[in-house]
């Protein structure tokens, strides 16, 4: 398997088999390349309807450019704890980031989840976020927001009472209720539809088999997440020494 940046004939690759409407692990197995690695290109590159070969590959010499001025000469990477690959460890960030991206999330959103996700704390305060990512504190700020609104990230205060954003086990189990709880609204709005639109009649029809599947998917997605929050998260009782 070849290693590496993609080349630019690679890139050209790429884009006539997005035009042709082939998947990504197609593309893929064509260059002899993970299918992470052309799903990164793809999505960090304008996506599968509007990626360009040459835009692709000149934004990458720039981004590439772009960290060599920012790193100082014989500058090495920071160590990693527990031994690991710095660069396995961004390559990982970056394939992470951009299967947030392609789940529907922002590019900026993606990394802040990613970066957290990825600390063995699990929590970072905005000052570390800053200065992981090199991007403003309004942009942390901005992305933060968005993360707590979709359930994924809390906040709480370390002992400098310095505030800190979570990613945890639970975080992930809220983000489901809330996205149980969202769905649930869309159920009820579309059953108010049902009585102004008129029963009987064919957008009525629509919106209540909407409203059914809509109502299923809610009460799955909230079942399932309580089952897995139980069986999952719940630690084992310690035996007692008590005889039976």
């Amino acid at each position: 398997m070849p290693g590496g940046r993609l080349t630019q004939q690679e890139r050209q690759q790429i884009a006539l088999g997005l035009a042709d409407g082939l998947a990504y692990a197609e593309i893929a197995r064509s260059l002899d390349r993970p299918t992470s690695t052309i799903t990164r290109e793809v999505m960090r590159n304008g996506g599968p309807t509007a990626y360009r070969a040459d835009l692709a590959h000149r934004a990458t010499e720039h981004r590439a450019h772009r960290r060599r001025q920012a790193a100082p000469r014989g500058a090495e990477a920071p160590p990693q704890a527990h031994g690991r690959d710095a660069e396995a460890v961004r390559e990982y960030e970056e394939t992470f980031t951009t299967v947030m991206m392609a789940s529907g999330a922002p590019k900026m959103m993606s990394r802040v989840m990613a970066c957290l996700t990825l600390t063995d704390t699990g929590s970072l305060t905005a000052s570390e976020l800053v200065q992981r990512l090199q991007v403003s504190p309004a942009s942390v700020s901005k992305a933060i927001a968005f993360l707590e609104s979709q359930g994924l990230v809390r906040r709480e205060r370390d002992e400098r009472r310095r505030e800190r954003y979570v990613v945890d086990d639970d975080v992930w189990y809220q983000s489901m209720m809330a996205s149980a709880r969202s769905t649930a609204r869309l159920v009820e709005t579309a059953r108010e539809g049902v009585g102004i639109l008129g029963p009987g009649t064919p957008a009525a029809a629509r919106l209540e088999n909407i409203a059914r599947f809509l109502d299923f998917v809610s009460e799955s997605i909230a079942r399932a997440a309580e089952q897995a929050r139980e069986i999952l998260h719940t630690k084992p009782e310690t035996p007692s020494d008590d005889p039976a």
